[in-house]
């Protein structure tokens, strides 16, 4: 299947057409049959010479209606221009033209319908010499009459080629369906119809809802009209949602692939056309959705866009603005950066300006990662842009040039911390995350190489337990002092003396070279092995006062000593106070 859209002036024959084309018909509204004009979107489809299927999204053509034309050409690849012979090029002719060229769309053809009325070519020329400036370039031209049948043939061959010429849809990529229509089934509950562009659906998919960032399970497909258990791009659907109320969804909405798009309310983005004196305020079709946004403008033909409500948007993404006061095509956009830095500092937004100058609306992960510096993949991923590199740490990803820089910066920041703080054993790891500016711990701990490594939360070089050579020397006088005394500790004005003061005692404990029994209570850290070895000497059990003389040491140290020996399992205290070694 591949779906087009019509467009051209009102009662210039598009409904007709389609009728003509498809035996079905486009307009739902008794309204519009009434008066015989299109006001909301019409769908009907027909099988082409080929075998392949052709569906009709039918636009109308009143300028009051053009918000309704412009839902249902967003999403389509494809349009059907049509043209009266006897009318000629009108101003919604050129209006629905300059929809088609803003949005970027490629493939179309020409009818000129009533070419029973009127010769045909006056109205096919300038049709076709306006046409060619666009985006859809030269296209192909038939002359129709939707009441005589002249030209339906030729015009169904046409359609053929141009199905033909369509580039292969997308059917790996993650679902976006816009929602044009929403109603309830009696039985089945909520419906919501969009043309699949991209993706494949299938029944029991878990979507996510745009506006309201809710998942939602797909009951059931149907897909011109039968009953599908699924559906793949491109393709006219519609999608029984299970257990939604229909008040959750209307036009504009989105059913997306969860954890695949990035929903944002602000986006730096291109402008073709004349960008000059935009106003402040306009709207912005993009898909079926219709959103006011606020203007700022940056560069020559860049402005950043703030967007009354968050859609799902890509990068790269052609969209429109339209001025509905004026009743005027504004231009195209092409979406560049859907998660734009603020720009808080003077001189912000024409920096920005150049940043954006160099951009071209096709995702780029080497630019991406150039810009951010340091990214997770699925920030990236839900932005549209592909990623084929390997993370550095979890799932974050760097630009090569500033993780390079970061590594040597945490070589700088540890050596100027070591010697801010000599008596520390390294500069905390949350200490380095903020010094650098980096957003996780884990890129802390993937950027620490040899000689640094990590260890008890700190980085240091790799003799990271070398003490400091002041109390290095002061723990060397201990050992001299009480090596053949090992259960003796030093009192506090002692300590002093030896220049062991709080902070070198703790630097000393952390590195291994002191024990710590308490406040000013330190031993050699061979203390506790040789005790076990004494105290397992004694008859079992034994008391404090047997253990206090076995080691030839005071009260001060005794109690302690023993305490951490039962804490670590080396020795049990009984209930009446005497201990024995566990062996």
């Amino acid at each position: 299947m591949f779906v087009v859209a019509t467009a051209g002036h009102v009662d210039h024959g598009k409904s007709t057409l389609v009728r003509a084309l498809t035996g079905m018909e486009p307009d739902r509204w008794a309204e519009e049959r009434r008066r015989g004009m299109t006001i909301d979107l019409g769908f009907a489809w027909t099988t082409l010479p080929s075998g392949g299927t052709v569906a009709f999204v039918d636009v109308p053509g009143h300028e009051r209606f053009v918000p309704n034309m412009l839902a249902g050409v967003g999403p389509v690849p494809a349009a059907l221009i049509v043209v009266a012979a006897d009318e000629g090029w009108m101003p919604q002719s050129a209006e629905h033209l300059a929809a088609l060229d803003a949005l970027g769309v490629a493939y179309g053809l020409l009818a000129v319908t009533r070419a029973d009325l009127a010769d045909p070519g006056p109205a096919m020329a300038r049709a076709r010499a306006e046409i060619a400036a666009t985006s859809l370039g030269a296209v192909p031209a038939v002359a129709v009459s939707g009441l005589t049948g002249a030209g339906l043939p030729e015009l169904r061959a046409a359609l053929d080629r141009l199905a033909a010429g369509l580039p292969a849809p997308a059917v790996d990529d993650p679902v976006r369906l816009w929602v044009d229509r929403s109603f309830t089934v009696r039985g089945s509950g909520t419906v919501v119809t969009g043309t699949l562009g991209g993706g494949r659906l299938r029944v029991g998919d878990e979507l996510e809802v745009a506006r309201a960032d809710e998942p939602v399970r797909v009951r059931g497909l149907h897909s011109l009209g039968q009953a599908r258990p699924e559906v793949t791009a491109v393709a006219r659907v519609a999608v029984n949602l299970r257990g939604t109320p229909r008040d959750r969804l209307g036009r504009g909405d989105a059913l997306l692939t969860p954890g695949r798009f990035h929903r944002t309310d602000l986006v730096d983005v291109r402008l073709t056309g004349d960008p000059a004196d935009l106003p402040a305020t306009l709207t912005l079709h993009v898909g079926s959705a219709a959103v006011p946004v606020r203007v700022r403008p940056l560069g020559p033909d860049t402005v950043r866009l703030r967007l009354a409500r968050p859609l799902p948007l890509l990068v790269g993404d052609r969209a429109l603005l339209r001025d509905p006061g004026r009743h005027h095509v504004t231009g195209g956009v092409r979406v560049l950066d859907v998660a734009p830095p603020p720009l808080a500092r003077r001189g912000a937004a024409a920096a920005r300006a150049q940043v954006l100058a160099e951009l071209d609306g096709r995702p780029d992960l080497a630019g991406e990662l150039r810009r951010r510096r340091l990214v997770r993949a699925g920030t990236l991923i839900r932005m549209g842009v592909p990623v084929d590199a390997a993370p550095v740490a979890g799932d974050w990803l760097a630009d090569p040039a500033h993780w390079q820089r970061l590594g040597e910066q945490v070589t700088e920041e540890v050596a100027r911390y070591a010697k801010e703080h000599p008596l520390e054993p390294g500069m905390p790891v949350d200490a380095l995350r903020q010094r650098l500016a980096l957003p996780d711990r884990v890129l802390v701990e993937a950027l620490v190489r040899p000689p640094l490594r990590i260890h008890a939360g700190r980085v240091g070089t790799a003799s990271v337990d070398t003490l400091p050579e002041p109390v290095a020397r002061a723990v060397q006088r201990v050992r001299a002092e009480y090596g053949d005394r090992p259960f003796r500790a030093p009192e506090a004005d002692r300590l002093v003396d030896l220049g062991l003061g709080p902070r070198e005692i703790g630097a000393a404990v952390r590195a291994g070279a002191l024990l710590r029994l308490a406040d000013n209570v330190v031993l050699l850290p061979d203390a506790l092995d040789g005790a076990v070895r004494v105290l397992a000497g004694l008859p079992q059990p034994f008391t404090l006062s047997a253990a206090r003389q076995a080691l030839d040491t005071t009260r001060r140290v005794a109690v302690p000593l023993l305490e951490l020996l039962d804490r670590r399992g080396a020795t049990r205290r009984l209930p009446d106070d005497a201990r024995i070694v566990v062996t």
